[in-house]
């Protein structure tokens, strides 16, 4: 177990997880004096044609600002490709600008629309054997390079280092129970959780490599779409996952638009057990607190007391409640066998009503309002008294 923590090739940060918007492939092509005068050229090309994109992007009409605007604006420099000589500067370069002060700018909200935080365990499968963080492999580091700022998924990116390895591993991938997960996902402050996979084919060492990208969501391993890439040669595997990586993001956008990636409320820890309380003689606020729940809304809750002589009086008296018109509903809330009873009525109508019913049904009934006690007639008669069969004159 300490080796696998201890491990030392394991273990990619994410470059940036901050909200800046991104402008990649900006090529450039400038000369100079010197080799670093090219250079600080081509960044401050790369600069104005980035915001040109951006602002029409943004619906800001593409207008220029000053350098100086800009030099305020810009809060770094992405280089993808870079070609240096004594005075001339090739490049392929990104930038990032600040949201808040970008947005201001060109008049628009820096207000983004964000998923609930999602745990990412990006998968790898080449030569047979899968991968997830047990050591660093080129899908978790392209992840790591991926910058997250302009997506709608809030994602939840590990390092790999830790503990990692043994809590996010291929085979907790395949486990549905919701336990575990709930664990896990408390412990890196996300709601669910992303599974990205490739799966890489080599067709001979250095030629041509295919990738099959999968995106998954959830314990129960959901897809959510996939789709097939190919490079000439080996040496374009960092281009291959990283043009996956964005698809892949792009497919959960999607997905969570059209209403299909949605948080698995399962995840969600149970609520705590609550005790049951019954006693013996609920007031009117409790009763009426019950109403609403009991009668959908409509109606009153009535509270009955009955003797219990034995267990057939319960469901004989439930029924006698139940043929009366009105009564919703009728659940005896506390049984006492030999005893008094509690029954709870939900009754459409005043109660004065439903005392009146259960006196035609040959009930006599005490009390009044929401809380009434009814027995049979033939209960309250002594039970030695003689027949009435003598003639008085």
């Amino acid at each position: 177990m300490l080796a696998q923590i201890e491990g030392g090739s394991r273990g990619a940060a994410p470059v940036d997880s901050g909200s800046a918007y991104e402008v990649s492939g900006v090529t450039v092509d400038v000369a100079g004096k010197t080799a670093d005068a090219a250079r600080y050229g081509g960044w401050r090309l790369a600069q104005r044609k980035a915001w040109v994109q951006l602002s029409k992007r943004l619906g800001g009409g593409g207008g220029l600002v000053s350098d100086g605007t800009l030099d305020s604006l810009v809060s770094g420099i992405v280089v993808e490709n870079e070609q240096i000589g004594p005075q001339r500067y090739i490049a392929k370069l990104g930038v990032l600008f600040d949201r808040t002060r970008a947005g201001s700018i060109l008049g628009i909200s820096t207000y983004a629309d964000r998923s609930q935080p999602m745990l990412v365990i990006p998968i790898q499968w080449s030569g047979g054997v899968g991968q997830a963080f047990e050591q660093s492999t080129q899908w978790q580091q392209a992840w790591a390079r991926y910058r997250t700022g302009n997506s709608s998924i809030d994602y939840v990116r590990p390092s790999g280092s830790g503990p990692d390895a043994l809590l996010l591993n291929v085979g907790q991938t395949q486990r549905p129970g919701r336990g575990w997960w709930r664990t896990i996902l408390d412990q890196y402050g996300a709601s669910d959780v992303l599974m990205p996979v490739v799966k890489l084919y080599r067709q001979w060492p250095g030629g041509p490599v295919i990738g099959v990208f999968e995106a998954r969501h959830g314990p129960d391993n959901e897809l959510i779409g996939s789709f097939t890439l190919r490079v000439g040669t080996s040496d374009g595997i960092a281009q291959l996952l990283d043009t996956g990586v964005k698809r892949i993001d792009d497919l959960y956008q999607q997905a969570r638009r059209n209403g299909s990636l949605r948080v698995d409320y399962s995840l969600s820890p149970p609520p705590p057990p609550e005790a049951a309380v019954i006693d013996d003689l609920p007031s009117d606020e409790t009763a009426d607190a019950n109403t609403a729940a009991l009668t959908g809304g409509e109606g009153i809750s009535v509270i009955v007391q009955f003797d219990t002589p034995a267990a057939t009086a319960v469901s004989s008296t439930e029924a006698a409640l139940r043929a009366i018109p009105g009564v919703r509903s009728a659940a005896t809330t506390s049984l006492a066998l030999g005893g008094v009873s509690l029954m709870r009525v939900a009754y459409d109508g005043d109660p004065a009503a439903l005392k009146t019913a259960l006196e035609a049904r040959g009930y006599q009934v005490f009390g009044s309002g929401q809380t009434i006690r009814i027995r049979r007639v033939s209960q309250l008669l002594p039970p030695d008294l003689p027949a009435d069969t003598v003639t008085t004159g």
